[in-house]
Parts: C-alpha cells; structure tokens; sequence
C-alpha cells in the first residue's frame, strides 16, 4: 500500500511539473509572438487555449505512458513519447479550435510546440536531478566512505555504479586523478581533488575507508606506484583489471578484486609466451618429479594446457598427488591422459620401473627438499633426496633417451650458505656434468628466486600469522629476496625446453630485490591495518644457513642473452667427470651412514663456493 501511494505521488509531481511547463511555454510563446509586447486584451483571449493545451498535453503523454517512466534512468525513447503526447494534444487542441471557430496564428502555434517539447525537457532535468539526489542520500547514507583513483570512463562508471546500487556497501567520496584538468570537476556530483601523491592526505582528512583502482589503462609501474601509495593507508584496496582482462564492462564493480601482494612487485610480471612450446609438448609423454608440490602442481596444469600425449605425476606425498590428480580431472574429465604414481626419487629401482613402463619424453625434475632451516638439521636428509633424487632421475633420464631433462633449481645455489642451496649447486654440477657427454638428452637447469604463495614461502607464514594474530617474523630488517609468481617460475622452466641446447642455467631477470620487512608492511595495510601499531614486527634474527641477499648467477659463470629479453643464460662449467662422480661415492657413503658432520664436510669439497661462514659476513658488514 505504502509502494502504491509512493508511486501515485511521483505521478502527481511528474503531472504538476508539466502542466506548469506547458502553461509557462504557452506565455513565453506568447510573448516571442508579439515581439516580446504584452498585450492584455489579445494574451486573455488565448489563455483558455494556453490552459487547455496545458491539461490536454499531460492527459495526452498519460495515455501514451510518459508516466510509467522511470525517469532517473530515462531514455531517448522514452522522450519521444513525450513528443507523441504533446503532438496528439496539439492536433486535438487544434480541432477543437477550428471547430469552435477560435484559432491560433501559425507561427504561436509553431513556438508554442517548440517551447512545450523544450519546457517538458527542463522539467524532466529538474525532476531527474531533484530524485537523483534524494535517491542517493538515501542509498548512501550507510556505505564505507570510499577514495576512487582515476576520473576517467572506468572511474566515472563505477561512481555511478556505486550509487544506483543499494547492495554494494560502498559510496564514493572524492576521486583523485594526475590529470591537472581534470583537477576540481565533478563526476556525479563526487569531486576530483587531489593526485595520486595527495591519496594518504586525502584518506585521513575525508576519513576514507575503501579505494577503488580504477585506471585499467595504467602502464604496470604507474600501477605498482600508485598502489604502492595506496598501501601505505589502512584502507581496503579494490583494483579492477587491465582492460584487455575485464569481462563485463556493463558492471565494473563487479570485476573489482582485493589487491594482492603481487601487484607490489618492484617488476613487470614475465610474459614467457612461447608459440614452441605447444609444438614442444603436444603428443609427449612428459613425467613430473614432484608434481603434487606447488611449483610441481602448477607445471602440471600448464602441460596439460598444450595437450601432452600423457603427464606422469611423481610425488611420494599422496595427499598433494592426490589434490592434483583429481583438479585435472575435474577440469578435462576422466578420459584424461594421466598417470599419478606415488614413488620416491631415491628409489632408483622404482624410478627405473616408472620409466620402463611410460616411456616419457620430456622429464621435469621439481622434487626436492626445499626449507633452509630443516635441511641445516637433516643435511643427511638433503642430500640424499636432493642430490641423488637428481642423480637417480638425471641417470635414467639419459638410459632411456628422454628428449629434455629439466632440474628445477633455485637461486640459493650461488654461492650457498646453507645445506639446501649447497644440495641443489649440486644438482646442477649434475646437470652439466651429464650433458658433457649426452648425445641424445638435452640436460639444462632452470634457476629462479623465492616464489609467492609457494608451499615454505614467507607469504603464507604471514598471511597464517595475521590470521592467528599474532606478530609478523622477519629475521632481519636488512634481508631482501628476488621474487616472482607461481605461473612465472612454471612458464620459465617450460620455456627452457625449446631453448635447450644442453647444459644452460637458465636465468630470468627478476628486476630489483624486494626487502621483506617491505614485504610484511604492506601485507599488514593490505589487510586494512597499520604496521607497528595494529600489528607487531619482530625481528628473529637470521636462521641458520640464511643471508641477508640472494645471487642469481655465479661470478664465472658470466652471462648470455636468449631470444627474450628477460631470460639468460649462464655459462656452462667444465665439471671433472672422474673428480666428480669420486667424490659423489663419498658423499653418498657419509649420508647412508647418518654422519652429519662428514656430509657437511664433504658437501664443501664437492661444491667448492659454499661457505657456512658467509652469512655471519653479511650480517657484520
């Protein structure tokens, strides 16, 4: 009932708004006739007909249903049926005043038209702008107060989009913009004021509670600039995507996502596409150590993208294997060529039957123990899995002709300081020392920094700690990390398969190192919280086997540019094969026994650049 008197009286106003403009037009018709000369007598003789015309006209556009428009949101359409209505009305009207003998000159008759369509289009504006703004205080009265960067087209829409909308629990306060014209105008009556750099002035003086990137035409590093800007507030940060990745331009809020840490890489994210790589997969067997770990699972969707003629997964933790098993199954069907194994890397015999059986051709090496600290404890452990894992899987991968052997590697094997980084060095000697004399399998090693997201990697020890509430570790307020994606690190060691000549290291130009305390700061203000004060940082100190900064290449290794701009290649060393394959023998035999000591000790011998004592050296200087 309350719905039906509230849409009767919009109907009222509406009426009374066009009578009053239609009678208004009619004098100004008037006067323009007359040449602007009032002339009692003559005006009363053709009020009636002003009057007329006035209560025909709306009885007109009701017939012709002007008024179950809703205006707010009204249409070229809907105004040509208020054409129609005031066309229908003058013919009447017309008519009538033929019929009775009474008349009105043509040129009135013309003007008055005119003025009638014109003052039926101010009233609307008026109409429309007076239910704009009691519609929107009334949606907007509750809704976190929000900042939205760039005044452009997208900006504009999500403005409007905010405001229409009742459900979206936001409403726009101000826009900044770096244009300078655009400095001072008004999008929906929401004021540009300020640029990017006023953003933290704006938030505490407006108390702003949200941002809204809305700038998807924004090269990479304005983006990461600004949004760099943006994180230093406590606000929560909504980005929509670049324009080439925005679905539904009809509804852009609903493509707004919550910022995520890697949109404050110091870097480009690495586009590694590569039309030979789906000529270098497509109708091979390809095999996968490690497949179900985070690296290991995601090189596992990515071969499946380019439609391999099977994909071996190798993990001997079932749990992982088992979650990326059935992910391609949900996603291909149950039809799809795969193979999940559960095995050990260690097991030579194992491995050996694997590769009797299937007969792969590209062989992606990702197993591996990876967390500095455990492994420091366990080296026995360490090298037994990582080095001869390698050595185990690198053998049968040239007993049976694999076309590429790939050794995903990591940059913690330049010149280590700790076990792992030590083991994985290793892992490449074995590389380069089993492409000296293959002929038929390209043996390479693919090197990388820290991974976001990755199973051991600092992000999800953060996100885990904010969710229990307790303080951010950082181990030193110095130490500083190269990092990149999941996707990345993955499309550059499938990258490596068509640029093998056998033997490379390859390495991607990761850009500038990031400082983790960084790192945590903006991951706290991501959360909508403020370092130090909402969220404590600790300083642990650093681990054992852990320095402060990560190499990409060793000294001798020198570099050498591939055909993209952001992969190299490091120099590929001699390595003594008799020397080598000695000092393995002993190695293998120290980490049978359990000695922990002799491993360490012969671990240095047999990688010559790893140096315990160099992380101490980083810290005192």
């Amino acid at each position: 009932m309350k719905s039906m008197l509230h849409i009767g009286k919009r109907k009222f106003l509406l009426m009374l708004i066009d009578v009053v403009s239609l009678f208004l037009a009619g004098i100004a018709a008037y006067f323009l006739a007359n040449a602007f000369e009032f002339i009692v007598l003559s005006f009363r003789e053709v009020l009636p007909e002003i009057v007329s015309f006035s209560v025909l006209g709306v009885l007109c556009m009701f017939l012709v249903g002007v008024y179950q428009v809703m205006w707010r949101y009204g249409q070229i359409r809907d105004f040509s049926k208020c054409i129609l209505g005031l066309g229908l009305s003058f013919v009447l009207t017309g008519t009538v005043l033929l019929l009775t003998d009474r008349g009105m000159s043509n040129f009135f008759s013309v003007i008055y038209f005119m003025f009638s369509i014109l003052g039926m289009i101010f009233g609307r504006m008026l109409y429309t702008i007076w239910q704009y703004r009691r519609t929107m205080h009334e949606t907007m009265s509750d809704g976190r107060r929000t900042l939205v960067v760039g005044a452009g087209n997208a900006g504009k829409r999500i403005v409007e989009e905010m405001q229409q909308g009742d459900q979206c629990g936001m409403k726009p306060i101000v826009l900044v913009d770096d244009d300078p014209d655009k400095q001072f105008r008004s999008i929906s009556s929401v004021m540009v004021r300020g640029t990017t750099k006023d953003i933290p002035a704006i938030v505490d003086k407006m108390e702003i509670e949200t941002i809204i990137f809305a700038i998807p035409s924004c090269s990479k590093e304005d983006k990461r600039r600004i949004l760099g800007i943006c994180s230093e507030t406590n606000c929560q940060i909504k980005v929509i995507p670049y324009l080439h990745e925005i679905v539904d331009m009809e509804n852009l809020l609903a493509e707004t996502k919550e910022i995520q840490i890697e949109d404050l890489l110091g870097r480009d994210v690495v586009n590694l596409k590569n039309p030979r790589l789906d000529e270098e997969i497509r109708g091979s067997v390809c095999m996968v150590t490690g497949g179900g770990g985070s690296i290991g699972s995601e090189l596992c969707r990515q071969i499946m993208k380019h439609e391999p003629k099977k994909l071996i997964i190798v993990d001997i933790y079932e749990n992982n294997a088992y979650d990326i098993q059935q992910e391609l199954i949900r996603t291909y069907g149950r039809e799809v060529a795969l193979e999940t194994q559960i095995a050990s890397v260690r097991d030579y015999d194992k491995m050996e039957s694997l590769f009797q059986q299937y007969q792969p051709e590209l062989v992606f090496h990702a197993a591996a123990h990876k967390h500095v600290p455990l492994m420091e404890t366990s080296p026995e452990e360490a090298v037994k899995n990582n080095i001869f894992g390698t050595f185990n899987v690198a053998s049968l991968a040239r007993k049976y002709q694999v076309r590429s052997f790939v050794l995903v590697s990591t940059d913690k094997a330049v010149n280590p300081t700790n076990v792992m980084g030590a083991t994985k060095r290793c892992c490449e000697m074995i590389v380069q020392y089993m492409a000296q004399d293959s002929k038929n399998t390209e043996f390479i090693a693919v090197r990388f920094g820290n991974v976001l997201g990755s199973n051991g990697s600092v992000i999800p020890l953060f996100e885990s700690q904010l969710a229990e509430g307790k303080p951010l570790t950082v181990t030193h307020p110095d130490i500083i990390r190269y990092f990149m994606t999941i996707p990345e690190a993955v499309s550059l060691i499938l990258q490596a398969c068509t640029m093998a000549r056998g033997g490379e290291i390859f390495v991607l130009d990761m850009g500038e190192p990031v400082k983790i305390l960084t790192l945590a700061e903006n991951l706290i203000r991501l959360h909508g919280k403020e370092p130090y004060r909402d969220v404590p940082i600790e300083f642990t100190g650093l681990r054992p086997g852990e320095k402060l900064y990560e190499e990409l290449l060793m000294d001798e290794e020198g570099l050498r540019a591939t055909e993209h701009s952001q992969i190299f290649i490091g120099k590929q060393i001699s390595v003594d094969a008799e020397q080598f394959i000695r000092e393995l023998k002993e190695l293998k035999q120290y980490a049978d026994e359990n000695d922990s000591e002799k491993v360490v000790a012969m671990l240095k011998q047999v990688v010559p650049t790893y140096h315990q004592e160099f992380a101490e050296k980083q810290v005192c200087s």
